[in-house]
């Protein structure tokens, strides 16, 4: 079964930090572009941050540049997003993804073909 497994959610104070994982399994996604996005309750995925392969170039949205920092371990087919000043409305399920698209012109959610189950990450006052 081919699978993204996302790990490191959990609740965090406003101003803490939380560093995501996400293993592949089944198969690999080591010459995959790799991405983060996140879903607030009532609110459509975001795109949250894209690392390509073999340039390891990172894309950002505004609301996370400076904050957050997406890497890949290419060794262990992981992807991880390190998440600094967190703040109330990062409040989110987390979703890594994978695309055989590394020169992709959009990140969005149509650029990516395989997804995890999403990891709850809740940032409280």
């Amino acid at each position: 079964q081919v699978r993204l497994v996302e790990s490191g959610g959990g609740l965090v104070q406003a101003g803490g930090s939380l560093r995501l994982s996400c293993a592949a399994s089944g198969r690999t996604f080591r010459t995959y572009a790799k991405g983060w996005f996140r879903q607030a309750p009532g609110k459509e995925r975001e795109f949250v941050a894209a690392v390509t392969w073999p340039s390891g170039n990172t894309y950002y949205s505004d609301s996370v540049k400076g904050r957050f920092t997406i890497s890949r371990d290419n060794t262990k087919d992981t992807v991880y997003l390190q998440m600094n000043s967190l703040k109330l409305e990062d409040t989110a399920v987390y979703y890594c993804a994978a695309s055989p698209n590394n020169a992709a012109s959009a990140w969005d959610f149509r650029t990516f073909d395989y997804w995890g189950q999403g990891t709850q990450v809740t940032v409280s006052s």
